[in-house]
């Protein structure tokens, strides 16, 4: 494990945020507030595989913060990978 400050600074100088694995309470908190649904599509669980999506991907700058994720179904996800839906800019400044 690296000290803070050696996980700052490099997350400072990449820019990118590092993944960390999602709490179990985080990830049913969002499946609930989501209502079990797809964000895109408007799948629910009994219909498919639902997954935790960062609405502003690591890769691009976003936060592990819970205003940063959002329930997606398997294939919405995958269609995605690390852009940006434009849908949430309203609640980001990009």
């Amino acid at each position: 494990m690296y000290p803070v400050w050696k996980v700052f600074f490099v997350t400072k100088e990449m820019s990118k945020t590092p993944r960390i694995r999602i709490p179990p309470e985080v990830r049913i908190y969002v499946f609930q507030r989501d209502k079990y649904q797809c964000q895109s599509c408007g799948k629910t669980t009994v219909e498919t595989n639902l997954s935790i999506d960062h609405i502003i991907p690591l890769a691009r700058g976003g936060q592990n913060d819970i205003s940063n994720l959002q329930t997606l179904c398997f294939t919405c996800n995958q269609q995605k990978t690390d852009k940006i839906d434009p849908r949430f800019r309203r609640y980001f400044q990009l």
